[in-house]
């Protein structure tokens, strides 16, 4: 499993994940160009993606898409509650309707719902014996699914806000209300805590993502789920911090 966050933000969001011959696009929230230079550093051009994966239909997701579809002859992955929604990006012909649970020639993939102002969802990805956790946009995690969650070998974990930072700052107060509600984001503190439950022995690689670039610094970032990391038994040198600018490096485990 080969794994390169790409851009990864309040603006747009976009992971490759390659499996062997097969290659997933999360979202695609930059422009094609940005996306297309990204996967020539890896030798891959838009023909070599196999399937796009929209976890939700916010703009910093989806931006992209209407474009990039026309250079690449990828299936878009959706589910079915947000067909409607990006009927004005792509074809019928080039979506597959796919449920919680569904096989991506010999990788499996499971979606989460996450809690969030439209149908959102997290995914583990598994590819033989490799399994990634990717989990954005939401308020919280129900912990129905925390037992999915433990000892994966990636994770790419939303750190959104710091508190302080986002109820000081400039947003109207009903957009702040919208990120700490139950149906926005999480926090910094709350990622942290999170993945205190989850990361063990396996996990090689922690993304920190969608940083918001007014709410937070990656300073903060760094600071606060290293803090809720302290009493549990793991490396903080396997954090990494993404960016919707900067592509991250390839890794590969």
């Amino acid at each position: 499993m080969r794994v390169k966050v790409i851009s990864s933000g309040s603006k747009a969001n976009c992971t490759l994940v390659s499996c062997g011959n097969t290659n997933i696009l999360i979202d695609v929230g930059p422009t094609a160009n940005f996306i297309t230079a990204e996967l020539a550093k890896e030798n891959l051009s838009p023909k070599d993606i196999d399937a796009i994966i929209i976890t939700h239909t916010h703009s910093d997701h989806i931006k992209g898409l209407k474009t990039f579809i026309k250079l690449t002859n990828a299936k878009v992955c959706l589910t079915e509650d947000v067909v409607k929604d990006l009927l004005p990006y792509v074809l019928p012909q080039q979506i597959s309707l796919i449920g919680n649970l569904f096989r991506l020639n010999d990788i499996n993939i499971e979606l989460l719902d996450m809690s969030h102002d439209v149908p959102c969802h997290g995914l583990i990805i598994t590819y033989e014996d490799k399994e990634l956790v990717y989990i954005t946009d939401t308020g919280y995690v129900n912990k129905k699914y925390l037992p999915k969650l433990i000892n994966k070998d990636i994770y790419i974990i939303e750190t959104n806000y710091n508190e302080k930072m986002l109820m000081e700052g400039p947003y109207p107060y009903l957009l702040k209300q919208r990120i700490i509600s139950d149906s926005g984001h999480m926090s910094n503190r709350y990622a942290g805590s999170l993945l205190a439950k989850c990361v063990g022995p396996n996990t090689k690689y922690v993304f920190l993502a969608h940083i918001s670039e007014h709410n937070n610094t990656k300073d903060l970032v760094l600071e606060e789920v290293k803090d809720e990391l302290k009493n549990v038994d793991f490396d903080c040198s396997k954090l990494y911090l993404t960016d919707q600018r900067i592509a991250c490096e390839m890794i590969e485990i």
